[in-house]
């Protein structure tokens, strides 16, 4: 299983070049089992990282362009009245909407209206949709990748924080280095879909064994100062959820997998706390409006000075 991770990871880099750290996150994130946010600029090759996770580990892919006019129905899907000659055969069917696949790329997802973004938050939370009151469970694994323009763009919407919340993590792939760039246009074939790696069924199995990479109690003191941090420093406007501590703990464990550890170290926390925590420590759309600064309260700067406010040794 290992191995196949250095080869998920080889093969990967050579689709998003100069990006591995980027890409180590967002293999942990889909064995942590969680969802992915991207934000960056248009043409960062974030639909591409999305793809070709879904072609190496060989899931069902789906992508959804989100705008402004994009329905609810339209994602998750709708009962079609059919109608035949004998009136017992008339009924409701279901069509599946895109939703129902093992990786769906919501692009742009802040484009979308409240209305349709909210739709998402079920499917992400609870793994099902509802539909004139019948659930319907979504295929496993479910992992959501979401992308989003800065909020500064027209035609954007703000993703609320209960939604902000729902998203493991938060990465941001930037501009490429000049060598990487340069090795990006001299590749000819750019296009070429990359070679299945795992499964489905090895994905699952992954994700057991992430979930039972050892925890120490040190470890567990210390991400609990943490967010103990957050929620008691005035430093901070968006305090860390309960949600936002397990969240560390399984991103903590999927990092030390993924750099073939069978335990957790404070460096695994400290590698994956920015990602997990700077959408959520953000100020809120209500705090901006009413005078206070986004960049004095960067999210990323937030999770740096909570980092480096405990020390690991001391917890």
């Amino acid at each position: 299983m290992r191995q196949d991770i250095n080869q998920v990871q080889q093969a990967l880099s050579k689709k998003i070049i100069g990006k591995e750290h980027q890409l180590k996150l967002a293999i942990t994130c889909l064995l942590a089992n969680g969802h992915l946010l991207i934000e960056d600029l248009p043409g960062m090759g974030k639909t591409t990282l999305s793809h070709a996770l879904s072609q190496v580990f060989g899931l069902q892919y789906a992508r959804i362009q989100f705008t402004s006019d994009l329905l609810p129905s339209d994602m998750l899907g709708i009962n079609i009245f059919h109608t035949h000659e004998r009136d017992e055969e008339k009924r409701f069917t279901f069509r599946h909407g895109p939703i129902f696949s093992q990786v769906v790329l919501a692009d742009e997802l802040n484009r979308a209206s409240p209305k349709t973004q909210s739709a998402l938050l079920e499917a992400m939370e609870e793994r099902q949709v509802s539909i004139d009151g019948v659930t319907h469970a979504l295929p496993t694994p479910f992992f959501v990748i979401a992308t989003q323009n800065p909020s500064y763009q027209s035609g954007t919407y703000p993703l609320p924080e209960s939604q902000l919340d729902r998203f493991f993590m938060r990465i941001s792939l930037g501009y490429p280095a000049w060598e990487a760039e340069k090795a990006m246009l001299m590749q000819q074939d750019a296009s070429a879909p990359l070679t299945q790696i795992l499964d489905a069924a090895s994905l699952n199995k992954m994700q057991n064994e992430v979930a039972a990479i050892h925890t120490s109690d040190a470890i567990l003191h210390y991400i609990l100062r943490l967010v103990s941090e957050s929620r008691q420093s005035n430093e901070f406007p968006n305090p860390l959820s309960p949600r936002a501590s397990r969240a560390l703990l399984q991103g903590a464990k999927a990092w030390a997998y993924v750099s073939g550890k069978d335990y957790v170290t404070p460096e695994d926390v400290q590698a994956v706390f920015i990602a997990i925590t700077a959408h959520r420590l953000t100020l809120s759309t209500h705090q901006m409006a009413h005078g206070q600064s986004n960049h004095a309260f960067d999210g990323e700067k937030l999770s740096q000075k909570l980092l480096d406010s405990i020390d690991p040794l001391a917890a």
